[in-house]
């Protein structure tokens, strides 16, 4: 599962969300430009999807999603495959299990 399709997955809920990365390791040019583009301020969704494709790898990566300053979402890609969903709203975890059923709660 790659970046770009939990966007998705979010739906409306991540469509107004405001995102900062941060990439432990820095396997692919566009880790560097995601890191710059989130400083400060951070970047809309958009933008983000814009710098993924499916062949994007991420190692030990966190993308925390605000909406205005209140922390609503933490994704954290460990291997390019395996991801930790953290959300204050149970609608965004319900809609990942419906479509991802091998997911686990922790």
């Amino acid at each position: 599962m790659t970046l770009a399709e939990v966007l998705v997955r979010l739906g409306s809920f991540g469509l107004d969300l405001t995102w900062r990365i941060e990439c432990d390791e820095i396997v692919d040019p566009r880790c560097v430009e995601m890191e710059r583009r989130s400083a400060g301020a951070g970047m809309d969704t958009l933008t983000l999807l814009s710098l993924t494709t499916p062949f994007l790898q991420l190692i030990n990566a966190e993308a925390r999603g605000f909406a205005r300053d209140e922390l609503v979402l933490v994704l954290t890609e460990f291997d390019s495959s395996s991801w930790d969903v953290m959300a204050v709203d149970e609608r965004v975890l319900s809609e990942l299990r419906q479509h991802y059923p091998d997911a686990e709660d922790l």
